[in-house]
């Protein structure tokens, strides 16, 4: 009898545990909204003063490289009463609470997944301004992050079948089936691909290609090197339209670019216009130089599009979210 007792006490114990823990789970719902449409949770006065001007200075400010100048991110200003209920759960959320102590968090998953609520914090407007533009890479970093993650989640969904690269060039790279391999070389000399997808009005465009280790010096002429081997390599592979048309930079436009990391390896990030030699076509790229020094070789990925008359932001996006999926084999 005393034994049935204990086992009956312990059923209990687990069962209240069970129960317990159930209580304390949240039910998220899946977050929503369009990539890189930030909500801007603030009162209408706030918003129309220069507490909004602002925030509109941070989130919106032109990205580099662009022929058209083009917004970081959209905004949608929604007042504190109305921000409820399946408003809460887009992905990105900055939010202004005034009458607190000054102060930035960053907190994830809030009311929905995945989700990133940046919570600004203040007694005054200035206390907030100030916080805003001392945080400002921050905050467009954190948000991008989200939104390149949420990007290549969706690439992911019906990814094209790559193995080839991975067989020649020694590394994985996903991209969606609306892409196809235009052009391949694979001898002793050439390791290149050129993968496209046709859009609307053009085409968006992912090159790949090695290099040996000593083809790039990390010094003051770096720039100067990146565009001497992309033109290099445009007038080799890049054809235009027309009969001796190829593609190189374009050099009324001065190159931007940083050291960033990707796939835990230094890398050379350049930002630019490139134009056809030879014929009217023009467009913006982005570059990568990864340098991979176990295997002695840099690799180059660049992205370009050609999309005249549109908005060229978003398909830039997502070049560099395909090109960020790249993983090196050791």
């Amino acid at each position: 009898m005393r034994k049935l007792v204990c086992v009956l006490l312990v059923i209990a114990s687990i069962v209240s545990c069970k129960d317990d823990t159930s209580k304390n789970q949240r039910i998220l719902f899946d977050s929503q909204g369009r990539i890189n449409d930030i909500s801007v949770v603030i009162d209408n006065e706030n918003w129309k003063g220069r507490l909004g001007e602002a925030i509109r200075e941070v989130l919106t400010k032109p990205v580099y490289g662009l022929p058209q100048d083009e917004p970081t991110f959209n905004i949608n200003q929604i007042p504190p009463q109305v921000f409820t209920d399946f408003i809460t759960r887009t992905r990105t959320v900055l939010k202004i609470e005034m009458g607190k102590k000054a102060d930035i968090a960053v907190l994830d998953n809030v009311y929905a997944q995945p989700q990133k609520v940046i919570l600004i914090t203040g007694n005054t407007k200035d206390e907030v301004i100030t916080l805003l533009k001392d945080n400002a890479a921050k905050i467009i970093e954190t948000f991008r992050n989200i939104e390149l993650a949420y990007k290549q989640k969706l690439i992911r969904k019906s990814l094209y079948n790559a193995s080839v690269i991975k067989e020649n060039l020694g590394l994985s790279i996903e991209f969606p089936t609306a892409y196809r391999i235009g052009k391949t070389i694979a001898n002793k000399e050439d390791k290149f691909y050129w993968i496209k997808k046709d859009i609307r009005t053009g085409y968006t465009n992912v090159l790949l290609y090695e290099l040996p280790y000593t083809e790039i010096k990390k010094d003051t002429s770096l720039v100067e090197q990146i565009i001497k081997i992309r033109d290099s390599i445009g007038k080799k592979y890049i054809e235009g339209p027309v009969e001796n048309s190829y593609m190189i930079t374009q050099n009324k436009y001065t190159p931007f670019h940083t050291k960033t990391i990707l796939d835990n390896k230094p890398t050379i990030e350049t930002k630019g216009m490139w134009n056809v030699h030879g014929a009217v076509m023009a467009g913006p790229f982005i570059n990568y130089a990864i340098e991979d020094k176990i295997n002695k070789r840099w690799i180059i990925a660049e992205g370009f599009t050609f999309a005249p008359s549109v908005e060229k932001r978003d398909y830039m996006f997502e070049l560099e979210a395909i090109i960020k999926t790249i993983k090196i084999d050791k």
